[in-house]
């Protein structure tokens, strides 16, 4: 299985930045789909996640200014990120969790590569 995020890049104060991430491979479902991010010296947090049945978790910082969205057919999350800030400054990973492949029965889960964003004030 293969995770690969696109969208990041260096935007203004202000801006916004859509990040997806599509997952690849002999995947039967994916219970929850979401965004994690780490900044220098921090250590890595959630961002936001969404389950299979649409149920979404947001970082309390995040909240009102980013939607985490999914394609269940394509295996696709998205972050629609708005009204960004300096403090949003961060790698941002993909995850796909309790992931079972055909054959299954047992549940991985799966990072992708990360993508940067960069907030400039």
């Amino acid at each position: 299985v293969q995770l690969q995020a696109s969208g990041g890049g260096l935007v203004q104060a202000g801006g916004s930045l859509r990040l997806s991430c599509a997952a690849s491979g002999s995947i039967f479902s994916i219970n929850a789909m979401g965004w994690y991010r780490q900044a220098p010296g921090k250590q890595r947090e959630l961002v936001a996640d969404i389950t299979s049945g649409g149920n979404t978790n947001y970082a309390d910082s995040v909240k009102g200014r980013f939607t985490v969205s999914r394609d269940n057919a394509k295996n696709t999350v998205y972050l629609q990120m708005n009204s960004l800030k300096p403090e949003d400054t961060a790698v941002y990973y993909c995850n796909a969790g309790r992931v079972i492949l055909y054959g299954g029965p047992y549940e991985y889960d799966y990072w992708g590569q990360g993508t940067q964003v960069t907030v400039s004030s």
